[in-house]
Parts: C-alpha cells; structure tokens; sequence
C-alpha cells in the first residue's frame, strides 16, 4: 500500500488526507499547532464572485469549479462523518456605504454581467426588504444568490472524523525539513527529531509552507488578519452573509446558525504577529455598526488572529514541484473554505495516479519560474 505523508492539519491537509484515505492510500497527517491554523479563524465564505477580482479571471474560474463541487462534497462528508458539514446556501449581499462604493459594486456587477455571471442590483430599500438589519447609510448593493458560507469550525471537525473512520493517523509536529535523495522526496524530519519515511509528500501547510527547507523556492508568506466573533444572544439576527464597502473600507459579516456573527479582516503585513490590536478591533467594530447597527449592541465573545497563506499573484500553487515525489497545495489566500473540495480532489489526483486536473494547470508552481 502506498504510502503518504500530508504536511498540514487544516482544512486542506485533512481533506487531501481523506481523499487519498478513499483511493487506498496509507495516510499520516503531520499536523502543528490547531490553534495558530487559519482553518479555526476563517470566516468560511464561499464567495468566488464576490472576491473576484477584475485582473484575476483564471482564478475566477477556479473558485467557481470549487463551489460547484460544494454542495455534493458537503453531502459526502455528512453522510460519511454523520456531523454536519457547516454548509449554508444563503445568498450574500454585496453592499455600498457611498457614492464611490456604489460605482466600484456596481462596476463590479457589470464585470461579472459580461462573463456570465448575472448579479442583481438592489436598492437600498430592497436591500433592507431583504435583509432588515442592514443601516440607513447603505446605498444599494448587489444579490449574489450562489456566493453562500459555511461553518469553518464544523467542516474541520466533519474532516477529520471521515479521515480517522478511514484509517488516517494525524501525528503533532513541526516539520522543519522535507527530506529527499537523488531529487525524489523520501519522507519529512521534524522540530523534535523524528523522521518520518514515505513514499509520497504533500505540502498543505497554509501559510507556513514556505518554511520547511525546501531546495526550490516556495513563495508563500503569511498576510496577518483579525478576525472578531460576536453573539447576538436574544437579538435580531442576521439571514444574509453581509460584505460591505464603506468610506474606502471594506467589512465582512458571516452569520452562524446558532446567533454567532464573524466580523473581518484586517490585512496587515506583518508577518507572524500574533497580537490582537485595539486598532484592529476598533476598525472591524466601527465597520460593523456603521452597516448593521444592532452589532454594536451583541456580545464580543472572542477576538483572533489568522494568517492567510498569500502568494505574489494571490492565487494558489497547486500539484507538482522540482522534487519527484512532493505536491503542493498552498497558498489558498483569501479562499482557503471555499477551495477545499477542489483541491482535494487535484491533489488525490496527482498524487495517486498523476493526472493534474486541467482546471488547475494555470496554477503549478512552474507559472514562478522566470
């Protein structure tokens, strides 16, 4: 039986992990730290359209192969788990604070308009027969019915217990080298001294995969967000993902079945800091009020840092790499969630039977090489 070890315990390790698990391979998950990994922090938006960016149409078109993988993956997962997947299929609103954010959404809509991705323009007396919460300074937005979320926290658990059902171990560990001989990687050393053997390596290390000793370049660095969760308790909730621009600023709202609101994110490059700033929550909080003003009067019931795993074109580094033996699935940026299910599926792919998805061929790490 072939053997793999998956370097990363997210929401990507665990996912490729169980992918490989079905086809029959003999899984070892190198899993750090659980609470410095950015699965635990998301906000878990499935936005391809919402996040889209006008220079960044091959990716486009990769996160909405993802979200279409989405509903069937979720249903998988749950029927294998028997917990749910976090999956919720509310549309989100894409809403303006000004003038000049009302022209940049509106520019947006009909960017996606003319790829065949209609969105619908509301006013902002819609906007609120929609979503009653939203604030008085909103002035229009847009309805993107496909741009859902899902519930980070549940996915992760949902992961890791159809992998351990299939025989997946998950082994706690810093690796500080990918060991290789005559260019093919044989297995991983680690912080502590281990070395484990094997005849397949996978990268899923989010936004540390560029430190692990590697005789190639891996450009990932990590881009330092602040990410606020508030309880809404016995107050009005939210029904809609909200994502907002105002005065310049933009502001996410991600609501929980059970009343928790996700409030983000700073984008700060700092590195690894870790601190949670006053400044930071400050902005995340005055943002949140200005667009749906009962926030201010919910809970604070918990204030985190994640750093997202960017990439010099933000987009991700999928498949192989100069050493035989060793893939990649880095540098998710801002889409980690909703990338999930299809890079499982590539990476599972590649690795059992070396065939590369041609959707992800735009996005190996070969596209650095000059």
């Amino acid at each position: 039986m072939p053997t793999t070890l998956v370097v990363g315990g997210g929401l990507i390790g665990t996912a490729v992990a169980w992918r490989l698990a079905q086809r029959g391979q003999h899984v070892t998950v190198v899993a750090g730290d659980p609470g410095q990994a950015a699965s635990g922090v998301a906000a878990g938006m499935l936005a391809p359209l919402t996040e889209s960016a006008f220079t960044e149409t091959a990716l486009l078109a990769l996160n909405l192969d993802s979200l279409r993988r989405w509903e069937t993956f979720a249903e998988e997962l749950e029927r294998v788990s028997g917990l749910p997947s976090g999956l919720h299929r509310t549309p989100t609103l894409s809403v303006a604070g000004g003038t000049d954010d009302a022209a940049r959404l509106r520019d947006l809509g009909r960017w996606l308009d003319d790829r065949g991705h209609p969105c619908r323009w509301l006013t902002s007396r819609e906007l609120r027969g929609a979503e009653p919460l939203l604030g008085p300074s909103v002035r229009g937005g847009l309805l993107v019915e496909r741009d859902w979320s899902c519930d980070n926290r549940r996915l992760w658990t949902a992961l890791r217990v159809a992998a351990e059902r299939l025989g997946v171990r998950t082994v706690t560990g810093t690796v500080l080298a990918v060991e290789h001989e005559d260019g093919r990687a044989t297995g991983v050393r680690t912080e502590d001294g281990q070395l484990l053997a094997a005849d397949e390596v996978v990268i899923a290390s989010g936004a540390w995969a560029g430190g692990h000793g590697l005789p190639f370049e891996l450009p990932v660095r990590p881009v330092k967000g602040q990410v606020l969760r508030l309880s809404a308790g016995r107050l009005p909730r939210l029904a809609h993902t909200v994502r907002a621009f105002t005065q310049g600023s933009e502001v996410y709202l991600v609501p929980r079945s059970d009343g928790e609101v996700v409030v983000g994110a700073t984008v700060e490059e700092q590195g690894f800091d870790a601190r949670v700033t006053a400044g930071g929550v400050y902005e995340l909080l005055r943002d949140a009020r200005q667009v749906v003003p009962v926030t201010a009067e919910y809970e604070l019931s918990e204030c985190r840092v994640g750093w997202r795993p960017a990439t010099p074109d933000n987009a991700p580094v999928l498949g192989p790499t100069p050493l035989a033996g060793l893939t990649v699935g880095v540098g998710m940026y801002r889409n980690g969630v909703l990338l999930t299910p299809l890079v499982a599926d590539v990476l599972a792919g590649w690795v059992d039977d070396a065939h590369l998805e041609p959707v992800a061929t735009p996005f190996t790490l070969e596209r650095f090489a000059s």
